[in-house]
This record gives structure tokens, sequence and C-alpha cells, in this order.
């Protein structure tokens, strides 16, 4: 699964496009936004925040001066499109968050006993001076969000992470099982993702 989010562009001195074409793993998750906002063309740190069908995703990353332009042909910034910018555009190095949830067919995990998530990060095509996904924590709410609890994770392959849910009774996650997932790269950009309900119980 992928959470919706932005595909966000720079372009200097002009204006950063948003463009949520981000392809869905699973049936039932869609999602899609055109957004422009002005964006100073100086390299600075930026936050930038989203919510989608309850789920909330927060990144902060640097945004360099783009010198070259380097925008995928699938998703072009608003100025190719209209011919009116001349300006180098590229991608941002927003990390996104990819879920192998491992649930049977009623999407569900069994109760009491300890189910694994892996998570895979990802950027952008063709974005440059690709980073890596360095650390990733996972945390899981069996009430809602009230309480959070740490869950044990691990690296497994590039950029891709294994967490461990020790699942409660189902009757201790009438709710169903929350995460939040925060990742950062070797580029010091970071991501926080919440997901309220990202499986039940059986």
């Amino acid at each position: 699964m992928s959470i919706p989010g932005p595909s966000a562009r720079r372009r200097r001195g002009a204006f950063m496009v948003l463009a949520a074409a981000v392809t869905l793993a699973l049936s039932g998750c869609k999602g899609g936004d055109l957004v422009s906002y002005d964006l100073p063309a100086k390299s600075a740190r930026y936050t930038f925040e989203t919510q989608t069908n309850d789920v909330k995703t927060v990144w902060r990353y640097t945004s360099a001066t783009a010198t070259e332009d380097d925008a995928p042909k699938l998703s072009p910034c608003i100025g190719e499109v209209l011919g009116s910018n001349e300006a180098a555009c590229r991608p941002e190095p927003l990390i996104f968050l990819r879920y192998d949830f491992g649930l049977a067919l009623d999407n569900t995990a069994k109760a009491g006993e300890k189910h694994e998530v892996t998570v895979v990060g990802y950027y952008q095509q063709r974005l440059s001076d690709l980073p890596k996904v360095t650390s990733l924590k996972a945390e899981a709410t069996f009430d809602g969000g009230g309480t959070w609890h740490p869950a044990a994770t691990r690296a497994t392959a590039r950029n891709t992470f294994t967490t461990t849910v020790q699942n409660p009774r189902r009757d201790q996650a009438a709710k169903g099982v929350g995460l939040r997932i925060s990742a950062t790269d070797s580029q010091g950009n970071t991501v926080r993702q919440t997901i309220p309900t990202a499986y039940t119980l059986r």
C-alpha cells in the first residue's frame, strides 16, 4: 500500500508544483491533487503536511535551487504544460512510504501474536543524488491513538525495513491496530506518517 501524497517539483524563483501521481499497490487506496504555491529560489528547510483519509503525513526536507530541468515526462511541471515558464524544474527529496501489511484476505491479522509489516522508503522518479533511508522507527496503537507502543524494527534491504508488532487480544484493540512510522535519510530529510487503523484483528 502506498499512502497518497504530493509529488513535489521546484521551479527556480517561481513555484512548487505538487502532483499526487503515486501508483497505489492495493485497490481501495485512491488519491490525487494538483497544488501550486510560491517558493523562494534559495535553498531552505521546509515542512509540508498532508492528511488523506485520516492518514497524516509530515515531511521535513531541504530544498536546493534547481539548476537543471529534471522533471519526469509523466508528471511535468505546470510551466512545461502551459509553456509559460522555462526555469529549471526537478522533483523534491520527499520520502514516500510503501507498506506490505502481510494480511489475510479479509485484511486482518491474528490477535495475540507477533505480526510483521514491511515498510519501503522511496522517492520520486528522476530525483538526482538519490538519498538512502538510514533509519526507521515504528510505533503501534491499540486504542485509536491514545497511547503508542514502540515496535521492533530492523533493516532488511536498501530503504526496506521490517517492523514487528505484538498484537494484543482482539478485545484490547477494538479500533484495530494503528501505526506511526518515522524515517530519516542520508541527507537529513524526514517523514512521519500516522495511520490510525492499519489493520484489524481476528
